[in-house]
């Protein structure tokens, strides 16, 4: 027993957070560069180039007897044109009613101009006017995948282990990401962008648990709005692409051949040895736990271990069968739809701030750096539940602050939709972290799976609420949802239980006992003991262990 009174008491007896966990995460968090990149990527592969209805090179001299000006008068319309060229409209000073002058559609299709964009799914397959709700067909879609991404990845991961899945994940977003940039119709475009996003759920997911299982408890704070930056990063990574390359398929490539690269990389991540433990796979464990003590040059501490485990079948009825996971599951659902709602609705359109789309982007990224920074201090400081609550109720703030801004002062709206955005994305970053906290591991990716659902379904409705004609209509309902919904949520986020300094759950009991204060009936072949030599180590040993390592 010596050598667990030792390890239990002294965790830099085997590195702490050492050696392997600075590569280990490192590598997992570097794909992140270019997650924000596939999340984001509609707002510059399907741009909206200015566009006219098609014009012979004769006619181009006379435009303005061939395309009336629209409602606004600054620029020509991009749905219409006149029945018959009217003349006398280059005459200067003429005082013809143009509102009584027929117009039609564009029956020869439309010319772009490639100043802002060479080459986009708009212009390309020309998804304007009445096909125009086609573009952000393609965000929902996408977003679409990411849902059932998270519905199927989460469950196989608590099946298969989170690095079989994520090694797979990766290699799937390789294929189909770079088959998207040869896609020869919108509809092959928009299968490829679905399974796309299938694989991204599954990278984000299994990447987010592999990097909690092998953190200590006093670092996981840090690293894990540290790591989150890789996303910050990503976003101002995408404007510079974009604006280097301008061309849809280009793009789209660039964005995803990387994943090659971590692919390859990927199988020398070591399995989950809390994941592998408990579903009876105890040599591998034994394996993985030698490896990473070799790693962090602490080879001696798990020399005379050996494990014994009993294993259980969990589905995602156990989210909601007993009080205590059925308060944490609702909570998460409704912080996690909110958070993905708002953030999608202020991040997937920026065309709307009429400024420099690429301008924009990259200071919509790096808002997200002192707003992190707060969410790290309050984390630490505060708490799980008050970061997460406070995060919601500031975003919703912000995004209501901006109904009363008069849209003429579109520096001040940018401004603060930038702000909105910040606190939203510091509040995925505490609930990413805060997820995999209250979740046990024996069900950790399904639950983690479940409330990312709920997410996905968020980001395919935050672009319904941006449709031209509600906007037109109701100017203001946008902002009135997307803060209503961030208000809801951190109303709901005040019953979380706070999770701060504490080991990771391993099983329902663990969670019941800890925040319900009550412990469900066991099921069937439920248990995990640890031996050594003449002694037994019952789970929270092991936890403590891990916790260590």
């Amino acid at each position: 027993h010596h050598i667990f009174e030792l390890l239990l008491c002294d965790p830099i007896t085997v590195g702490g957070f050492g050696r392997y966990q600075w590569l280990h995460v490192t590598l997992i968090s570097l794909p992140g560069l270019l997650m924000a990149s596939q999340n984001l990527l509609n707002n510059f592969v399907s741009g909206i180039p200015e566009h006219h209805c098609s014009l012979s090179v004769e006619e181009k001299q006379f435009i303005k007897a061939f395309i009336p000006m629209d409602p606004s008068g600054m620029r020509l319309d991009r749905c219409k044109r006149y029945v018959e060229p009217q003349w006398q409209l280059l005459v200067p000073n003429n005082t013809a009613n143009v509102s009584q002058l027929q117009t039609e559609g564009c029956l020869d299709g439309w010319t772009f101009d490639n100043s802002e964009f060479h080459a986009t799914t708009v212009s390309e397959w020309e998804l304007v006017c009445s096909l125009r709700p086609l573009k952000q067909m393609i965000q929902t879609i996408y977003m679409g995948g990411v849902l059932a991404g998270a519905i199927v990845f989460g469950g196989l991961s608590d099946r298969f282990g989170r690095r079989s899945v994520l090694i797979w994940s990766y290699l799937q977003l390789g294929i189909l990401g770079c088959s998207s940039a040869l896609s020869p119709t919108y509809s092959a475009y928009c299968v490829f962008r679905f399974l796309s996003g299938m694989a991204v759920s599954g990278i984000i997911l299994n990447a987010v648990s592999l990097k909690v299982e092998w953190i200590p408890t006093k670092e996981r704070t840090l690293v894990g709005t540290l790591t989150s930056f890789f996303f910050t990063f990503g976003q101002m990574i995408l404007a510079g692409l974009a604006y280097w390359l301008r061309d849809w398929r280009k793009l789209q490539l660039i964005v995803c051949a990387p994943m090659f690269l971590f692919f390859s990389y990927s199988w020398w991540y070591v399995e989950s040895a809390r994941w592998l433990v408990l579903n009876r796979r105890s040599e591998e464990a034994l394996k993985s736990l030698h490896r990473v003590a070799r790693i962090n040059g602490k080879p001696e501490v798990v020399d005379k271990l050996t494990l014994e485990s009993s294993h259980s079948t969990f589905t995602a009825y156990d989210l909601l069968r007993t009080r205590g996971m059925r308060r944490i599951s609702i909570c998460l659902v409704a912080v996690w739809f909110s958070t993905s709602f708002a953030y999608y609705g202020l991040a997937m359109d920026l065309q709307k701030f009429r400024g420099d789309i690429y301008q924009i982007q990259i200071i919509f990224g790096a808002v997200d750096f002192p707003a992190k920074l707060m969410a790290l201090g309050m984390l630490t400081y505060l708490g799980r539940r008050v970061s997460q609550a406070t995060c919601l109720f500031l975003s919703a703030l912000i995004i209501f602050a901006n109904i009363f801004v008069p849209t003429e002062m579109q520096t001040m709206r940018t401004a603060l939709a930038c702000l909105g955005k910040g606190f939203t994305s510091a509040s995925f970053t505490t609930v990413y972290l805060y997820t995999g906290e209250l979740y046990p591991t024996v069900i950790r990716q399904t639950g983690m799976g479940f409330v990312s659902t709920m997410a996905r379904v968020g980001s395919m409705a935050a672009p319904a609420v941006l449709m031209d004609y509600i906007s037109q209509v109701f100017p203001s309902l946008p902002n009135v949802v997307y803060g209503g919904a961030a208000v809801l949520a951190g109303c709901f986020a005040c019953f979380l239980p706070e999770t701060l300094n504490m080991p990771l759950p391993y099983t329902i009991e663990d969670v019941e006992e800890r925040w319900s204060g009550t412990s469900p009936a066991p099921r069937k072949e439920e248990g995990l003991s640890l031996k050594e030599g003449r002694g037994t180590l019952v789970v929270e040993a092991w936890s403590q262990l891990m916790t260590c390592l």
